[in-house]
């Protein structure tokens, strides 16, 4: 019986032994595929942007802010407009186009030059409820910001105090405004300046890089027979976003000579009658109708829809997802429209 017990309580150690040592080969093979997992997980964000769809751990909610910015060539270079989450570009008299630039993920210390206001402009910053920055005003215009009806700023009332004119340019391309004034005007003004944004529909990382469509890595949107007021998108293969340029010059930040970098390119095409001899239109934002969205070096044609104040690309009823980061519209009237207007070049 000694000599049974001695037998057992050998076999019982070495089976011991052989499974604490598969335990570790066990473990041992685990272990790669458990840092291989973690380096493979993308960062995650507690909050997002919902004007760029770039994630942050930061409490997202400041209310955007909307800026008539000049695009006279005498205005260019801009100051902050890099830094804008959305840009429409739009005619403004004649065949000059100006910029709504709309503000949240990023404050720039600079804005300008800021230029006067359209009702259709004022109707575009809505869409967002953003606080509107202007620097005078059409008639049309000046009727709605002086009812009260949009939260605004206008150099009209604060030039020299929240606005200031610069000594490197003349007027009306000198007005200029900092983000600190922005929020001192509405701290001055009792305007509420935390607020939630609408949101987007954001592509995940794997849709962008499936994105298909038609070549469009040099796009031209013709305003006029003049190329000085003529935008052009070349994509740029190493960054994987759109560069602007104007008159044959990027458009690039002022103050550090940074270039605009976009990720998403919307040109829509709407109805644009004359209201006046001065070259003043009136533009419809509500009817819908045709566009192209321009992203990868692809373009795509859309149906354009006016969402709650907000130009939205769809296709076959289905709102297109944009790519995270910047995304510029461009409004062309629909005479000549997008087959007249825009070109796709090498």
């Amino acid at each position: 019986m000694k000599k049974y017990l001695i037998v057992l309580a050998i076999f019982l150690l070495l089976f011991s032994t052989a499974c604490s040592k598969k335990e570790e080969a066990t473990k041992d093979e685990q272990e790669p595929e458990q840092v291989e997992n973690v380096e493979k997980d993308e960062p995650r964000f507690t909050n997002m942007y919902p004007l760029t769809g770039i994630g942050t751990d930061e409490q997202v909610m400041d209310r955007p802010v909307a800026v008539m910015i000049n695009n006279h060539p005498k205005a260019r270079p801009q100051s902050g407009l890099h830094m804008a989450d959305i840009v429409y570009e739009v005619l403004a008299e004649g065949d000059l186009t100006r910029f709504l630039a709309i503000y949240q993920s990023e404050k720039p210390e600079i804005i300008g030059p800021v230029r006067s206001s359209r009702d259709y402009f004022i109707e575009l910053s809505s869409g967002f409820d953003a606080l509107y920055i202007a620097h005078g005003w059409s008639p049309e215009a000046k009727e709605i910001l002086q009812s009260g009806a949009v939260d605004n700023l206008n150099g009209m009332e604060y030039d020299g105090s929240l606005f200031w004119r610069a000594d490197f340019r003349v007027a009306p391309h000198n007005s200029y405004i900092s983000y600190e004034n922005i929020i001192k005007g509405a701290e001055k003004e009792g305007y509420h300046m935390i607020k939630e944004a609408p949101s987007f529909k954001f592509l995940s990382e794997d849709e962008t890089k499936g994105i298909e469509g038609t070549t469009a890595e040099h796009v031209r949107i013709s305003y006029s027979s003049r190329d000085s007021f003529a935008a052009v998108y070349d994509f740029n293969q190493e960054v994987g976003k759109y560069e602007r340029y104007s008159g044959g010059e990027q458009t690039v930040d002022r103050e550090t000579n940074t270039p605009i970098l976009i990720d998403n390119v919307l040109i829509v095409e709407m109805n644009h009658h004359f209201i006046d001899d001065y070259g003043r239109r009136e533009v419809e934002l509500t009817s819908g109708g045709k566009g192209y969205l321009l992203q990868n070096g692809k373009a795509n044609e859309v149906e354009w829809q006016n969402v709650d104040g907000r130009i939205v690309p769809f296709i076959d009823g289905r709102e297109v997802g944009l790519i995270p980061g910047k995304t510029w519209i461009n409004i062309i009237p629909t005479s000549p429209g997008i087959a007249g207007a825009v070109s796709f070049g090498n």
